[in-house]
């Protein structure tokens, strides 16, 4: 490794050195009401009575597990008029990137027009009928992540139509402390990064949604309904709500909390873990050298984290990576989280790969350009000057962190 990155994450190592949490956390410590029942009880005058549109999937629910589309559905204080749905699709069954078709909800007959398959965002015709939107979906923190996405453009979609949108807010689930990585060059703005903000930026969706509103000129009719309760040092397990995986390939929070870092793997030819046990928490490769990157990347002593070679099968993987094959594989696990960096972490990880297999490597470049919202980063790994493009990168996040001060809603 260069001696500036070695610089850089011992810098990074004293920046997030907040006293020790374990891997495994106590029973939670806090009680966190979600918007969607903050809401319920005292509905803003700005859709009670109106006819309402969702923007929601298997992730709306109370803290008793109920759907949000079933709270409203059965509220008098709103009339639900349609549903919509994102990436994944209203249950959260669908593949990563696969078409979502609208369609008719079983439970309770309304329409179901879909925000990931001809068209991402709310289009007149859906929007027929309905006085209001209403945004109910647990984001996981990363901007590669494509719900906030779908909140924008419905934001767009209501300004255009001049109809009020609400959204119903829930905890980061991975924290909302720390901010890191840099800003998306709007070069390479899509649908997996539409807005100059970090890879993990530490807001909740409604944060998000009035930075975006202001920063990014949307101009909608916005209302937050905060969560009741929640802290930003809070971690999603500590909250008492019910996880609700976002999305197939995130079962479970570690794998939200790897998720910032371990994505870029998407855009190279390793498998991310996809159809295994543990998605996004390991890489691998049938060519890797699984116990020599893993006994390279323990000696540097990276803060939160140890590695460990592993085997996985991938089955039926979403990006069809290595579908039935043996991998060999590097597991991250977590040791300290509160310290763990996990975009720096990976990156250092994947420059170690590329490093030791450059003859097996592949970039998927545009992909990987879109994840990175640079071409700058896949340039500093084969140039050898990813140490400097970190601590860049660093100096990014800490100005990021001072634009969204005014937008934080949560002690």
């Amino acid at each position: 490794m260069t001696r500036p990155t070695l610089a850089c994450l011992a810098l990074l190592a004293a920046a997030c050195a907040p006293a020790a949490s374990p891997a495994s956390p106590p029973a939670a410590a806090i009680e966190v009401r979600p918007g969607v029942e903050v809401f319920l009880a005292d509905p803003p005058a700005a859709v009670r009575g109106k006819r309402v549109g969702l923007v929601t999937n298997q992730t709306g629910v109370d803290r008793a597990g109920t759907l949000t589309i079933d709270r409203l559905a059965a509220s008098g204080e709103v009339e639900l008029v349609a549903l919509f749905s994102p990436e994944h699709g209203i249950r959260g069954a669908a593949a990563p990137g696969e078409k979502v078709a609208s369609g008719t909800d079983e439970r309770t007959g309304l329409p179901i027009h879909s925000l990931y398959g001809d068209t991402r965002r709310p289009t007149p015709e859906m929007l027929a009928g309905v006085d209001a939107l209403v945004f109910d979906i647990q984001d996981i923190g990363a901007r590669p992540y494509t719900y906030v996405y779908t909140m924008a453009l419905g934001m767009q979609a209501a300004a255009e139509k001049g109809i009020p949108f609400v959204v119903l807010d829930r905890p980061n689930p991975i924290g909302g402390t720390m901010v890191e990585g840099g800003l998306l060059d709007t070069a390479f703005a899509t649908f997996v990064g539409m807005y100059p903000i970090p890879e993990r930026h530490g807001m909740t969706a409604g944060e998000l949604a009035q930075l975006f509103n202001r920063e990014f000129g949307i101009g909608a009719d916005l209302t937050v309904v905060p969560a009741e309760g929640w802290r930003r040092e809070a971690w999603f397990d500590r909250t008492g709500l019910p996880w609700v995986a976002p999305s197939p390939n995130i079962p479970r929070l570690e794998a939200a909390i790897h998720y910032p870092g371990t994505v870029f793997f998407e855009g190279t030819n390793l498998s991310v873990g996809r159809g295994s046990s543990h998605p996004f928490e390991q890489v691998g490769a049938p060519w890797l050298d699984a116990e020599g990157i893993a006994r390279e990347m323990n000696m540097r002593r990276l803060p939160g984290v140890r590695f460990e070679p592993v085997a996985f099968t991938p089955r039926e993987p979403g990006d069809r990576r290595f579908a039935d094959q043996p991998v060999r594989g590097v597991r991250l696990v977590l040791t300290d989280r509160d310290a763990y960096r996990p975009v720096s972490t990976s990156l250092v990880l994947l420059e170690t790969i590329f490093r030791r297999h450059r003859d097996e490597w592949e970039w998927a470049q545009a992909h990987f350009d879109r994840l990175a919202g640079t071409d700058r980063l896949r340039k500093a790994v084969e140039e050898g000057t990813l140490g400097e493009f970190l601590l860049d990168r660093e100096l990014e996040a800490e100005r990021f962190a001072e634009t969204r001060k005014p937008y934080l809603l949560y002690p």
